[in-house]
Order: C-alpha cells, then sequence, then structure tokens
C-alpha cells in the first residue's frame, strides 16, 4: 500500500469520526423529540421548535465558520466546533426546561452546522482529482454509522436509562477533540493560498459573474434537501407513533430504516466516479422523491418499512453527492466560504421544515400531504442541478 493511499485512509478515519460523532447527535435528537414530547407533555408546534432551533444553529454555525476556515484554517475550526457541540449536549442534559434545551441545542447546532462543509472542504482539498468524489462520498458514510448508533443508543437506552444518558453518551467527541488537534493535518492548498482577502470580499466574489450561476444552483439544491430531509427525518419517530405504533416499537422500525444508509453511500461512493455527480444527485434525488410519497401514502406495515428504507437509502446516498459536488464549485481562495453560506441558506429550509410539520400536524393535515410535499421540494432540487448543475467529475480544484 503506497503512503498515499495510507494518508488518505489516515484523514477519510480522523475526519469521518468527527462526522460521525455529529450525526449521532443529530440522529438522537429525533428520538429525543419524541421521547420530551411523552416526558414535558410538550405540543407538536413545541416540539418542531426543538429541531427547528436546531437548524437555525447549522445554518449561523455555517455561515460563520465558513468564513473562518478561509481565514484561520480548516483544522482550527474543525475542532473548535467538534468541541462546541460536544460540550452542548453534556449541558443539555442537565436542562429542567424547554427553553434551557431550546438555547443549548442553537449552540449544538452551530456547531454541527459549522462542521460538516469544512470537513468536506477539508478532505477535498487533500485528495486527489480522481479519488475525491468517492472518498468525499465515504467521508459521508460515517453519517450513517452516527445515525445507527444514535438509533442503538435510543433503542436501548432512553427506555430503559433516559434521555438524560443519551446526551451524556453523545457529550463524549470533546474529548476526541484533543486528539484531534494533535493528529489532523491541515489542507495543503489552504497553506500554499493567498490569505490576503477580507471576509466581506470573498462573500462578495460568491455571487460575482464568473460563479453566480453555481451559487443558485447550490442555494436551490442545499435549500430544498435539508427543508425535506429535516422536516422527514427528524418526524420519523414520531410519525410512526401517529400512525399507531407504541414509541419503543417505532424506534425500532426505524433503526431498520436506519440501516439503509449505509448502502446508500457506499453505492453512490461507487457511481459517482463512474456516472459523475450530476448523475448521482439526479437519480438519488429522483428515488428520494418516489421513497417520500410512497411513505407518506403507506397503510400497512410492509409499506412503510420498504419505503422508509428506500428513503434512506436514496436520500443519503444524495446527501453524499451533495458534499461531494459542493466544494468543487469554487476556487481554493473562496471554496469554505461558498459552501458555507450553500449550507447555511440549506439550514433555513432547515428550520421550516419541522416547524411546518408540527404545525402542519396541529391543523390535522394528513401524513400523505406533508410527505408529498417533501416529494414536490425534492423534485424542485432536482431541477435545479439538472439544468443550472455542470458536471466536475475528476476535474483539478482551482
Amino acid at each position: 500500500m503506497n503512503q498515499t493511499a495510507i494518508s488518505q485512509r489516515k484523514l477519510l478515519g480522523i475526519a469521518g469520526l468527527g462526522w460521525l460523532f455529529d450525526a449521532m447527535d443529530v440522529g438522537m435528537l429525533s428520538f429525543l423529540m419524541a421521547a420530551l414530547q411523552k416526558d414535558w407533555n410538550l405540543t407538536a408546534s413545541q416540539v418542531g421548535w426543538i429541531g427547528s432551533v436546531n437548524s437555525i444553529g447549522m445554518a449561523v454555525g455555517a455561515l460563520v465558520f465558513g468564513l473562518l476556515a478561509d481565514r484561520i484554517g480548516r483544522k482550527n475550526v474543525f475542532i473548535v466546533t467538534l468541541l462546541l457541540f460536544s460540550i452542548g449536549s453534556g449541558l443539555s442534559a442537565l436542562t429542567t426546561t424547554l427553553a434551557a434545551f431550546l438555547a443549548l441545542r442553537f449552540l449544538i447546532g452551530m456547531g454541527l452546522g459549522g462542521e460538516l462543509p469544512v470537513a468536506s472542504t477539508l478532505v477535498s482539498e487533500a485528495v486527489p482529482a480522481a479519488d475525491r468524489g468517492r472518498v468525499v462520498v465515504l467521508l459521508e458514510s460515517f453519517w450513517a454509522g452516527g445515525w445507527l448508533l444514535a438509533a442503538l443508543i435510543s433503542y436501548f437506552v432512553i427506555p430503559v436509562y433516559g434521555w438524560r444518558t443519551a446526551l451524556w453518551l453523545a457529550a463524549i467527541p470533546a474529548l476526541y477533540a484533543i486528539y484531534l488537534r494533535l493528529r489532523l493535518p491541515d489542507s495543503p492548498r489552504f497553506a500554499a493560498a493567498q490569505k490576503e482577502e477580507t471576509v466581506w470580499s470573498n462573500i462578495v466574489k460568491v455571487w460575482s459573474a464568473p460563479h453566480r450561476k453555481e451559487t443558485v444552483m447550490l442555494w436551490l439544491l442545499w435549500f430544498c434537501v435539508v427543508f425535506s430531509y429535516y422536516g422527514m427525518f427528524l418526524w420519523l419517530p414520531s410519525v410512526m407513533v401517529m400512525k399507531g405504533f407504541s414509541l419503543i416499537k417505532s424506534f425500532e422500525y426505524v433503526l431498520i430504516m436506519t440501516l439503509a444508509q449505509l448502502p446508500g453511500y457506499f453505492s453512490a461512493a461507487w457511481l459517482i466516479e463512474r456516472a459523475g455527480r450530476k448523475f448521482v444527485l439526479v437519480a438519488y434525488l429522483l428515488g428520494t422523491a418516489l421513497s417520500a410519497y410512497f411513505f407518506g401514502t403507506a397503510e400497512s406495515l410492509v409499506g412503510l418499512m420498504a419505503s422508509g428504507i428506500f428513503l434512506s437509502f436514496f436520500n443519503l446516498g444524495a446527501w453524499g453527492a451533495l458534499y461531494a459536488y459542493t466544494p468543487e464549485q469554487y476556487p481554493t481562495s473562496i471554496r469554505a466560504t461558498g459552501a458555507g453560506m450553500a449550507a447555511a441558506f440549506g439550514r433555513i429550509g432547515g428550520i421550516f421544515g419541522p416547524l411546518l410539520v408540527g404545525s402542519l400536524v396541529a391543523q390535522g393535515v394528513s401524513v400523505t400531504a406533508i410527505f408529498t410535499l417533501f416529494c414536490l421540494s425534492v423534485l424542485v432540487a432536482v431541477l435545479a442541478v439538472a439544468v443550472l448543475g455542470s458536471e466536475t467529475k475528476q476535474q483539478e480544484l482551482a
């Protein structure tokens, strides 16, 4: 095995574990929402706010830390964001009121939102063009591992030991941040780049004529994908309860659906260097839209499980391609800024998705109608990529 392969594996492992801890926290939130609703007697609208405040924090974090990463380096920001969400998770286990829980979810969201685009930017810049898409999708596959871990903790820990214990377990990554500081190299492209531009000039460049089409495409894509993802997946356990299953059974079924994320990622990783970014995004987003529609209309357990499994498979495969595609749209000097701004705009969709579900459920709107709305949202993302996107397969980064 050559040295390049070894260093790629090392970088993928270090960044991927940080990604896994992010996913564990977000994944547990969907189960925590269902548990807190019962424990604190929350209304559907209040539960919706838990997911939305998390996304508000992610929007702020993606913007702020994306801008910082183009100034102080990818590695430094990666460590700060990891510490922020880990410490926030530990403190949130001590809360006794919804207000305190929401305040800490905002801080946790900032850490999560900042870490994801910065980590994908770091990996994109450190990997050769021939392997870049595959490696970034494999980085995203750690998200499935985190969700699976979250589902296992939620299924085995929350019913027996309570949601506070689950949050303590999510705080463990704070210790890992110390290891990251010692072991993680920064991006070689960032180290070699001229850093004379101001934060504001970088923002202006993202919307300048050479990058405007890519920025419009990415903002539409991110908004629609995040809106539908957080609207659907944060409510999955609660939707299963609404369809008549017990809290324990809903956790069990969502755990099974979560397993489908891994083959979704791995198939996207295999295809992305063969068929290209656009093909994978369009195909997997179309699969997501169809699965969302059939999940909303399903009446039987078999129908729910089958459509839920396909929803996980296609949606998370699309996420992998999204994180590979986004950093490739910009040159090194504004790469983290552009990726962070797109992610930040997308997180606005993540704010409205869970809130909208809570509001529609409170008004008596059917699950079928709600998931049809998410199906249409994903189709808008498909159009954005198909019409405005350009293929970046195996192109050298500028």
